[in-house]
């Protein structure tokens, strides 16, 4: 199989699909991997590296586009890669696609007739996403570093230190979701010395968490109001609710927020979901936060894109296993095969195939088990 992995063209994603170890597992298994000139430079990985371990390097994108059977991304096409879908029939692309917050992706994908597979919906059994857990970890670790760092006067906060010092009180830092993101920004947070309040619905996994954390963190039964009553007196409010492949619910009203101390920060892993706070909207690296009231709102979409390096190495340790299995079996028999793998195909051959992308946008559903017949 033909494997391309062009450049990411979204604004400030600095991450690239494979990395010079994957290529040579893709090219010792007899397939070709063509690469985009430069493609790896944002995350420290030169051209001379992937060639050294049997990847082609290619100038012209489209050719990259027209020739591969299976395109590798990081990062859902934006507008204007949506020409270039269709420019190869039959082919697969595989990357983090988040559709039921985009209406024109799902348009584009679903008028190109090839094949999505969403790296964030990739799902086990045990109802683990392998392939959303490390960048997951990664945006979550970084949640607190960001709030910390808003929260300062130099970045437009209030001016407080997270874990205060002797006779001043540390931050109240609020986790909304105690799944992957939400336990890896509680670890830092904790770490950082603040004073962690961590809400989730399942009292089951509250237990869980209070048994991890041994007390050092006060798990609260997620409702309305206990959200609103924590929220008022929090410093910093990290959203990191996930509904497998559908839009985030809003837990954080702009009238919750109008309670806020001036200069409080809330910082939205759930924005490339829809996010979970009423006012977001995705931002940039570059121009990462806005005002909502008198609290700042950090809702960057792509968080793991400012380590790049860490992310893509993270990233392809996941990814690559089931890159593997899709290059050597074809993505039918790789999802026959891997009922997990099945769960990512979320549009094939101008049919929306995961449920909660068509209802996120009234759109019609097929069954994946239908096509495969």
């Amino acid at each position: 199989m033909i494997i391309g992995v062009p450049s990411e063209v979204k604004d400030d994603e600095y991450r690239v699909a494979i990395t010079p170890a994957g290529v040579q597992e893709l090219v010792d298994a007899g397939h070709q991997v063509l690469i985009e000139r430069g493609a790896g430079i944002g995350s420290s990985i030169r051209d001379e590296d992937f060639v050294a371990t049997g990847a082609t390097i290619v100038n012209d994108v489209d050719d990259l586009w027209a020739t591969a059977d299976l395109v590798l991304k990081v990062k859902e096409p934006i507008a204007s890669e949506y020409p270039r879908l269709g420019a190869r029939k039959d082919q697969i692309l595989f990357t983090y696609l988040h559709l039921a917050a985009s209406l024109p992706c799902t348009e584009a994908l679903v008028a190109a007739g090839n094949t999505a597979i969403a790296y964030e919906t990739v799902r086990l059994a045990n109802g683990s996403l392998p392939l959303l857990t490390p960048m997951s970890e990664v945006a979550g670790r970084m949640a607190p570093l960001m709030g910390a760092h808003h929260l300062m006067r130099a970045g437009g906060g209030m001016g407080s230190l997270v874990c205060g010092v002797p006779g001043v009180a540390a931050a109240n830092v609020v986790v909304l979701g105690a799944g992957v993101a939400g336990m890896a920004a509680a670890t830092l947070a904790v770490g950082m010395q603040a004073n962690v309040h961590i809400f989730d619905r399942n009292l089951e996994r509250l237990r869980e968490v209070d048994h991890h954390f041994r007390g050092q963190v006060e798990t609260v039964a997620s409702t309305k109001l206990a959200v609103a009553e924590q929220v008022q007196h929090a410093d910093i409010v990290i959203g990191a609710v996930l509904v497998v492949g559908a839009k985030a619910p809003k837990l954080v009203t702009d009238e919750m927020v109008a309670t806020m101390r001036p200069g409080s920060v809330l910082v939205d892993i759930s924005v490339d979901q829809g996010g979970c706070f009423e006012s977001t909207r995705p931002t940039t690296h570059s121009d990462p936060v806005f005002k909502v009231h008198n609290s700042l709102f950090y809702c960057v979409a792509n968080m793991p894109g400012a380590v790049p390096h860490t992310s893509t190495h993270a990233l392809v340790n996941a990814t690559l296993p089931y890159t593997l299995e899709i290059a050597r079996h074809g993505w039918q028999n790789a999802v026959r095969a891997d009922s997990a793998l099945a769960q990512g195909v979320n549009v094939s051959g101008g049919q929306i195939t995961y449920g909660p992308v068509a209802e996120a946008h009234n759109l019609n559903y097929r069954p994946l088990a239908e096509l495969l017949d």
